[in-house]
């Protein structure tokens, strides 16, 4: 199972079909140069991992505090009634 919180992108938990980048490692142009963006089928691919492995109430954020990823659930913050 990938880890979305290991790398600097989440998305780049997964590898790229497109230009064959393996898992944790940027994509490439075609012309080898390291493209802006993450392809399309990368970003698609990590999001049905994720909503697989954490559910598709999951969220991920960036926690500058502790300086790495932080999934949360919503049912983890659901109210408790007295």
């Amino acid at each position: 199972m990938p880890d979305f919180t290991r790398h600097k992108h989440p998305v780049l938990a997964v590898p790229c079909g497109d230009c064959r980048a393996a898992a944790g490692a940027w994509c490439k142009r075609p012309s080898g140069h390291r493209a802006a963006e993450l392809h399309l089928s990368r970003r698609t691919a990590a999001d049905r991992l994720f909503v697989e492995q954490h559910g598709s109430d999951a969220t991920i954020r960036f926690d500058n505090d502790l300086d790495c990823w932080q999934i949360e659930n919503a049912d983890a913050c659901a109210a408790v009634e007295p």
